[in-house]
């Protein structure tokens, strides 16, 4: 009996040397997405007043949580019913990404002066409550981190489907990395989004003198410019992720210059013009059906 109680302590120990081995691996192949997911939720998480940051960041945290409890087992039963599905799911999500950062693109650069009547369109909205906006904007958060969650958990299943990992492994290594990427991602958010009020205490604390003076004044100078260039940041990561999805999982698209495959630059390159092909026609049909269902209600 001791034994078999042993024997059974053995199989435990080589699972979790697996997972560990294999949650590795997993994560430093998703380690790209990570940081595209944590340029876009950072730009996302950022723009509230400052009592409200944290709170607001902890309901994105747990959207995103969310997200992962229903991804999770939803991918798992696709891809043992119908795996091509998850290529369609990928591809759809793409066109969400490549649709938000070129909508982005277009108002910055085709920005004009309001005329009268959306003036008063804007003021009405802007007479919404801030906690319409705040909910606004945190439920566009979770949805771009639930598209960005289908590829992350998608890209680890991967992962552990390529090394023959039986089921027990493929589930507890996906969902670590689900985990780690949630925790890391929003943990690293929220010391961006808190950087001036730590400035502000430090020169408090440092009575504005000395070394801690002078960095408490730097933290509060660079988070205006950390949060553009996170916008910026966000923007581009938006078409590339989206780019990167139809390079990989449209066929046809995979094979569009391929000698460019062979140049890291060139890659990216392709993925960047990849998402804003999509990205436009994804903005065009929504224009193109919004105006149907305009003319639709005047009728």
């Amino acid at each position: 009996m001791a034994s078999g109680f042993f024997a059974i302590l053995d199989d435990i120990a080589a699972l979790m040397d697996d997972v560990a081995v294999t949650s590795k691996i997993a994560t430093q192949k998703t380690a790209g997405i990570l940081g595209d997911d944590l340029a876009v939720n950072a730009e996302k998480a950022t723009g509230f007043l400052s009592s409200r940051e944290i709170p607001v960041l902890w309901a994105i945290t747990k959207g995103s949580f969310i997200n992962k409890l229903i991804i999770l087992p939803v991918v798992f039963l696709l891809n043992w019913l119908y795996s091509p599905a998850i290529n369609y799911v990928l591809i759809l999500g793409g066109l969400y990404l490549a649709f938000e950062g070129v909508e982005k693109i277009i108002e910055f650069l085709f920005h004009r002066e309001k005329e009268g009547h959306e003036v008063v369109e804007e003021i009405i909205e802007d007479e919404k409550s801030d906690e319409d906006i705040e909910k606004s904007k945190i439920k566009s958060a979770i949805t771009t981190d639930f598209i960005l969650s289908i590829e992350i958990v998608i890209i680890a299943l991967g992962t552990v489907l390529e090394e023959n990992h039986p089921f027990i492994t493929q589930i507890l290594v996906t969902s670590l990395v689900a985990f780690i990427a949630t925790v890391g991602v929003y943990g690293i958010v929220a010391l961006i989004v808190r950087m001036d009020d730590a400035g502000f205490k430090l020169i408090k604390k440092s009575n504005d003198k000395g070394f801690f003076g002078k960095l408490g004044h730097f933290l509060v100078k660079a988070l205006p410019i950390v949060i553009k260039a996170l916008g910026i940041i966000g923007t581009i990561a938006l078409i590339m992720v989206a780019g990167g999805i139809f390079a990989h999982r449209i066929e046809f698209l995979h094979h569009v210059l391929p000698s460019w495959s062979s140049n890291e630059i060139l890659t990216i390159l392709k993925e960047i013009i990849l998402g804003l092909v999509g990205g436009l026609g994804a903005v065009l049909l929504f224009t193109m059906g919004k105006g149907v269902v305009s003319l639709v209600k005047k009728k």
